[in-house]
């Protein structure tokens, strides 16, 4: 039998494996690799993970989109103190269009140039994220698109800003979260309706139909190809692209828009080739039409808005791009009555239409700005001069409040009996005089009489025993600050604004606290965010400095020889300064001009709750009839009279209570408890003008001076210095001078003038008064 032998033919196992060989060494390059790779994947989808739940977080705090939201306009939405919409930037100009007006071509263009796979996705689009990453890291132009989606921008112009602060992981998040929502809720043409309405199209006009309206006087369904492609791009960058200010950047974008549409194989090559052969300005409006309700900004409330816009771009927000709510301090009734008071109501006589103003009105407790005109008969113009914050017309004699007597009263501690001279005065080192309108002094007065007239050699002595630099730092206290070094001129006559005026004057009203004064109380943004605006009141002088100064100034209207009688309002508890600005020696020469003829008047003043001050004058100063006659020169009292009076309607009368640290000497006069001061000053130090013998010596020879009867003392205003001119010419020693204007003889346009506190250089008609 062979079962025996059937195994000893063959191999044994371990014969086998002797003929196998060895075995392979394991490649550990290859284990490296997978080890690699594995590691590579477990991270990918780590951060799959953790970006997934990191999307959910953001989501979940994502602001509400609502229909109201999308199909609203994106402008800025400026309000009064009460909430009441004054103005609407843009959204006033724009025509609403429903998706069945809308042309198919207009629609092709956005998503060709925009988002191509806008019909395929749903509010987001990964291969356009993607697409757009490689392209932005390789440069090419295929990342012109981007990665948002048509939807996405939607979303971003609804509820997000456009601000660098929100370009974070957060927002686009959100951002991205909401498209999925809109896309999910809303049809594609309903979609392109929201954003065809609500992009900006430049020149403060949002919307497509608009632009249409504006650009080519016609709505959408009647433009031609190359014009719905020009309005499709330009949304990216609306001044640009905008066809009448830039029209080479508008044709390049139109261009581009239409080769995208041939792209996309929504037009031929043809039809995109002759499109872009048509010039640009083809069918461009001359006028340019917008709704009647918004073409025109309100005229009222004009000069006021365009100082709330500036106020906006100082504090970093763009109104072009939208979607601000700005509540002002505007009062808007009071605005109406100040525009009123210097266009329509005849309560205040104008006599030309040439004859301008400017005032402003601020809330004594707060600094709040309530009113503002910053002209009058001023036509259609839009955000033009605005006369109420301009610095350079000198504001007279309101400057002596500021700088001459509330210093005296804070750092000398003054009472208002203390005793000043109206005696004649040379400015230190120099042959400079100074006079007063009347060319009269009137010898030793108090500082209450010595306001109350308005005299201004007694408040250039005040100046003096002050000294400039305590003057500046009292002035500075007052938001008043000046690039040049301020002299002893300025003590009659500062160059500054009704606004800086109003502010100022607010805080003797307000017990020495002094606001800066604020036009917006609080910005929303389209994207949640809330900034709020409050001024907080700084002392700028002790409570026995505002009530002193209130005390004297409440006598300017009602003290018979008051510089502002014409604004006495009987009954009223209230307090005011005028000023008026003489015109140029040298001016009233040449043109036959009146030596009494004026450049400015003021009248700056209170009450517990309201500070105004007004300019009246004329936009060219001395020329032959930029001048204001003696009785012009009253204009700004009554308009601030019948101002304050219309005010007394809304406020309380209420009248100031003396502090305790004032203490009550007669009737009238006012001291401050437990301070000395002193009877001389520095003013005293200069002999030549503290001699008897000189003063009765003028005072003979000007006993009968043709000035001393020129006007009555209820109306006389004895402010300010000499001739807006400083050439040579008015170097003479006849001052020029007008009803609330003194005159300083000129010398020289550089005279040194030394006080034992300090050295100036003054021009005695730097601030020409």
């Amino acid at each position: 039998m062979n079962n025996g032998n059937q195994y000893q033919n063959r191999p044994m196992r371990r014969t086998q494996h002797s003929k196998m060989g060895k075995h392979p060494k394991p490649n550990r390059h290859s284990s490296l690799i997978k080890k690699l790779l594995l590691a590579a994947v477990a991270v990918f989808v780590a951060m799959i993970i953790f970006g997934g739940g990191l999307f959910m977080y953001y989501a979940q705090s994502a602001p509400k989109i609502t229909e109201a939201k999308l199909s609203s306009d994106n402008a800025t939405v400026i309000y009064d103190k009460d909430g009441k919409v004054l103005t609407r930037l843009g959204s006033q100009n724009r025509e609403y269009v429903k998706k069945d007006k809308i042309p198919k071509t207009l629609k092709n263009a956005i998503v060709s140039i925009e988002d191509r796979r806008f019909y395929k996705n749903n509010g987001v689009d990964p291969i356009r994220i993607v697409g757009a990453t490689v392209a932005n890291l390789t440069g090419s132009s295929l990342g012109l698109q981007g990665a948002s989606t048509l939807t996405q921008q939607l979303v971003k112009l609804s509820v997000f800003s456009t601000d660098a602060s929100d370009r974070t992981l957060r927002v686009k998040a959100q951002e991205a979260w909401l498209a999925l929502k809109v896309d999910k809720k809303y049809s594609k043409d309903q979609i392109l309706e929201f954003y065809i309405n609500k992009v900006y199209m430049g020149n403060g006009i949002y919307g497509m139909q608009t632009a249409a309206k504006y650009y080519f006087g016609k709505s959408l369904e009647k433009l031609d190809l190359a014009q719905l492609a020009l309005l499709a791009g330009m949304p990216q960058s609306p001044t640009n692209y905008d066809p009448i200010s830039n029209p080479k950047y508008a044709k390049s974008r139109r261009d581009t828009v239409l080769q995208a549409m041939a792209s996309n194989k929504v037009v031929t090559q043809a039809q995109a080739t002759e499109a872009q052969k048509e010039s640009i300005s083809d069918g461009l409006s001359e006028t340019h039409e917008t709704s009647t309700n918004s073409a025109k900004k309100n005229k009222i409330i004009d000069p006021y808005i365009k100082q709330v816009l500036q106020d906006l771009s100082d504090k970093g927000f763009d109104t072009a791009k939208g979607g601000l709510k700005v509540y002002t301090n505007m009062d808007y009734a009071a605005q109406k009555k100040l525009y009123d008071l210097a266009n329509n109501d005849q309560t205040v006589q104008f006599n030309d239409d040439e004859l301008q103003i400017g005032a402003t009105l601020v809330n004594s407790k707060n600094g709040k700005i309530a009113a503002m005109i910053g002209g009058r008969k001023t036509g259609d113009v839009t955000y033009g001069l605005n006369r109420a914050v301009q610095t350079d017309r000198s504001s007279g004699s309101t400057a002596k409040p500021l700088m001459d007597y509330g210093p005296a009263f804070e750092y000398l501690k003054w009472s208002t009996y203390r005793k000043v001279k109206d005696t004649p005065f040379t400015y230190p080192g120099t042959d400079t005089k100074l006079y007063d309108f009347d060319h009269k002094f009137k010898g030793t007065m108090t500082v209450r009489d010595a306001l109350i007239q308005s005299r201004n050699v007694p408040a250039i002595r005040t100046l003096q025993d002050v000294g400039i630099s305590k003057a500046t730092t009292f002035l500075e206290g007052l938001g008043i600050t000046s690039k040049e070094p301020y002299n002893l001129n300025n003590g009659i006559g500062l160059y500054i604004s009704t606004l800086q005026t109003a502010a100022a004057y607010a805080a003797f009203a307000n017990d020495g606290i002094y606001h800066k004064p604020t036009y917006i109380n609080k910005i929303d943004t389209n994207s949640g965010k809330t900034y709020t605006y409050k001024s907080k009141g700084v002392r700028a002088m002790s409570k026995a400095t505002a009530f002193l100064m209130t005390s004297i100034l409440k006598g300017v209207t009602t003290d018979s020889q008051g510089s502002g009688t014409a604004a006495n309002i009987t009954g009223m508890n209230m307090a005011s300064k005028t000023g008026t600005v003489a015109y140029s020696k040298k001016a009233t020469e040449a043109n036959d001009i009146p030596s009494s003829a004026s450049s400015d008047s003021w009248m700056a003043g209170y009450t517990k709750d309201y500070s105004l001050a007004v300019w009246t004058g004329y936009d060219h100063p001395n020329t032959s009839t930029g001048y204001l006659t003696q009785s012009q020169t009253e204009l700004a009292q009554y308009y601030w009279k019948y101002m304050i009076y219309y005010l007394s309607q809304y406020s309380s009368n209420e009248d100031w209570t003396m502090p305790s640290t004032v203490g009550k000497k007669g009737t009238n006069q006012y001291y401050q408890i437990g301070e000395d001061y002193d009877e001389t000053g520095k003013s005293d130090e200069y002999s030549k003008n503290n001699s008897s013998s000189s003063w009765s010596s003028y005072s003979s020879k000007h006993s009968n001076s043709s000035y001393s009867s020129r006007y009555s003392s209820s109306d006389a205003d004895d402010d300010d210095s000499s001739s807006n001119d400083t050439s040579s010419e008015d170097s003479s020693s006849t001052p020029s001078y007008s009803s609330d204007v003194s005159s300083n003889d000129t010398t020289s346009d550089s005279t040194s003038t030394t006080t034992s506190a300090s050295t100036t250089s003054t021009s005695s008609a730097s601030d020409s008064e």
